[in-house]
């Protein structure tokens, strides 16, 4: 009976302290309809992950204070810039939407001009808080999602060779690109 207690009340903690552990349980996959996020940018507008339908996105989740996710930036740029007019199979365009988990918006913004990063920026400055970060199970840095032109998850946390493998597989026709 002792046992029983002890393993129900430490659940109840878990889950309090947590609450990346019910969500990691139910979390996202392939298939699945990317959840809408409607976040502040750099300059204070809002951007929403709808607006970008149509396109090949990948959110990428980084923050400034995240080594590996500074490391990663110059491969999304290269990417970016490949891809970023190419036709995809159920897309048109390559875009990046960056969720940063940031608390204080001078770091934020002083990363994004250091790295010269050109794609989509947004956070709410929430940190692990973020409700992006909770909607999409985040759980470490870097971390990304990446959607077909309908706004389905086509692949989970892609990295380096393989996200250009993956973003390569998807090109409909060599050379071609959005005009």
């Amino acid at each position: 009976m002792r046992h029983r207690i002890f393993v129900v009340g430490w659940l109840f903690v878990s889950l309090a302290c947590f609450p990346g552990l019910a969500q990691a349980q139910t979390g996202l996959h392939l298939g699945d309809k990317a959840p809408e996020l409607n976040l502040p940018g750099p300059a204070g507008g809002r951007v929403s992950l709808g607006s970008l339908k149509g396109r090949i996105v990948l959110i990428d989740f980084w923050a400034s204070w995240c080594a590996p996710c500074l490391e990663e930036q110059p491969a999304l740029s290269a990417l970016y810039k490949k891809y970023r007019h190419r036709r995809f199979i159920n897309g048109n365009g390559f875009e990046i939407y960056g969720v940063s988990l940031d608390n204080k918006k001078e770091n934020w913004t002083a990363a994004i001009k250091k790295m010269k990063i050109s794609w989509l920026q947004v956070s709410d400055l929430k940190y692990w808080t973020s409700a992006a970060a909770r909607i999409y199970a985040v759980e470490a840095l870097p971390y990304n999602v990446l959607l077909d032109g309908n706004g389905t998850i086509i692949g989970i946390d892609l990295h380096g060779d393989e996200l250009e493998k993956k973003l390569g597989g998807l090109a409909n026709m060599k050379g071609s690109s959005v005009k």
